[in-house]
């Protein structure tokens, strides 16, 4: 490397096999500039992960190095290690989704004793055991340095899990514990022992442990370990059986927690009673920013109860209550809470049974909320009915910047609609039409918007029907229009006529930056004049 200006370079996901990984060792032995390489998806292996290792003794420069998905071995894990015992500029260490193994986390860890500058380690997926996790519980008692521990899909059992955690209960300088996905506690004795250690611990702030079923009684241990706890700021607990004995311990934990400002509760089965209970919370709660209840069997009750509690709360920015069991009745409550909230941003209701009442209600609110900027309506029946009301209040909103209607029915009336909506409009920048029965005749109205709409830059048209005469009339849109960067027309049924037109548009625009085209009925011609275009043109086309 005789460069003496790059400073990060991305070969991820290449095949660079292990020539490549040798020849960019033998380079950082020498090169005094890069800071970050990342490796990551290159089947380097063991052989040139100890080059690699090797030329981390000398290099003086590499603060992050990526090496995830490489097929690296104990051996690889063992020479890493001896580097970072002397090694002095490395603060982040991805390995992530390779076969170090016991051995390897063994010497990891006794690295970690002496090592005074790595503050990041990934060692997900790497099938740590008994032996490697051990380790780390060793080194965690004098290491001051690492900040972010991801251990995901590692397996602790018993004695072992107590072990590590007894070593971080006092350790002062971890932030970030990542412990996600099927760690195979089964007696529970070891998730008591972490909330005991949250009581007590003062500089953890993101705790994740989605996956791991953690139960009602330990979902109750970690709510009494939130009324102490003043640092933890991000909790994840999605996937857990959290029922609603559960979720009211952690609600009433809310109302004196002081510090937690994002808690995921996705994919639980907390019910109606557990969105009351939330509900509640949130009356008096002054710092959650976001609330994920994704796939919980809300249903209007629990929804009403939220909607009420928004009328109130002043801290909230995030709700997801997608695929949740709510419908008109919940969207009208929502509705009415969203005429007076101001905090509010993202409201995700994408996969419940709202229909076009509840679609009505939400766009008489979007008329007078001057906060919320993406709403996600994915799969919610509110047909071309709902899309009119919406298309109505895009005329006079001023701050919605995302709307996803996908797979709403909305056909040709309700993307005409909202063809005269775009007109005038001059926040949106974001809207998914994908699988809506739009034809060529609703493609040629959203041309027409496009030509004179200087906001949007994201259209997706996805798996609907516009066939040529619509992907023609998005071609001429293209000439003229100068903000769009992302469309997405693949399934669409454009055949060669399409492809030429959309093709030739490319030449003169200038701000596309991606096109999608798969899943379409394209011959040789097309695909032709798409290769020519393709290698002037500096957008990325999808066949």
């Amino acid at each position: 490397m005789t460069n003496s200006t790059l400073i990060t370079l991305n070969l991820g996901g290449n095949k660079i096999g292990s020539n490549g990984g040798q020849a960019l060792a033998e380079a950082l032995k020498i090169n005094s500039t890069l800071t970050a390489l990342d490796l990551q998806n290159n089947s380097i292996g063991d052989n040139r992960g100890l080059a690699l290792a090797e030329a981390l003794k000398t290099n003086s420069t590499l603060t992050t190095l990526n090496l995830g998905g490489n097929k690296i071995g104990d051996n690889g894990g063992l020479a890493l290690s001896e580097a970072l015992k002397t090694n002095s500029t490395l603060t982040t260490l991805n390995l992530g989704g390779n076969s170090i193994g016991d051995n390897g986390g063994q010497a990891l860890a006794e690295a970690l004793k002496t090592n005074s500058t790595l503050t990041t380690l990934t060692l997900e997926r790497n099938s740590i055991w008994i032996k490697g996790l051990l380790a780390f519980s060793e080194a965690f008692k004098t290491n001051s340095t690492v900040i972010t521990l991801n251990l995901k899909e590692n397996r602790i059992k018993d004695n072992i899990a107590l072990a590590l955690l007894e070593s971080l209960e006092n350790k002062t300088t971890l932030t970030t514990l990542n412990l996600g996905c099927k760690w195979t506690w089964t007696e529970g004795a070891e998730w008591q022992a972490l909330a005991e250690a949250l009581k007590t611990n003062s500089s953890l702030i993101t705790l994740n442990l989605g996956n791991n079923w953690i139960g009602d009684n330990i979902a109750q241990a970690l709510a009494e370990a939130l009324t102490i706890n003043s640092t933890l700021t991000t909790l994840n607990l999605q996937n857990n059986s959290i029922g609603e004995n559960g979720v009211q311990a952690l609600a009433e934990a809310l109302k004196t927690n002081s510090t937690l400002t994002t808690l995921d509760l996705g994919n639980n089965s907390i019910g109606d009673n557990g969105g009351l209970a939330l509900a509640e919370a949130l009356k008096t709660n002054s710092t959650l920013a976001t609330l994920d209840l994704a796939n919980n069997s809300i249903g209007d009750n629990g929804v009403q109860a939220l909607a009420e509690a928004l009328k109130t709360n002043s801290t909230l920015t995030t709700l997801d209550l997608q695929n949740n069991s709510t419908g008109d009745n919940g969207a009208l409550t929502l509705s009415d809470a969203l005429k007076t909230n101001v905090t509010l941003t993202t409201l995700d209701l994408w996969y419940n049974s709202i229909g076009s009442n509840g679609g009505r209600a939400l766009a008489e609110a979007l008329k007078i909320n001057i906060a919320l900027t993406a709403l996600y309506l994915q799969n919610n029946s509110i047909r071309d009915n709902g899309a009119m009301a919406l298309s109505e209040a895009l005329k006079t909103n001023s701050v919605l910047s995302t709307l996803d209607l996908w797979g709403n029915s909305i056909g040709d009336n309700g993307a005409l609609a909202l063809s005269e909506a775009l007109k005038t409009n001059s926040t949106l920048t974001t809207l998914y039409l994908q699988s809506n029965s739009i034809r060529s005749k609703g493609s040629q109205a959203l041309s027409e918007a496009l030509m004179v709409n200087s906001t949007l830059t994201t259209l997706s048209l996805w798996n609907n029907s516009i066939g040529d005469n619509g992907a023609k009339a998005l071609a001429d849109a293209l000439k003229r229009n100068s903000t769009l960067a992302i469309l997405i027309l693949a399934g669409n049924l454009i055949g060669d006529n399409g492809t030429l037109a959309l093709s030739e548009a490319l030449r003169t625009n200038s701000t596309l930056i991606t096109l999608e085209l798969q899943n379409n009925s394209i011959g040789d011609n097309g695909v032709q004049a798409v290769y020519q275009v393709s290698r002037s043109a500096r957008c990325k086309i999808g066949l």
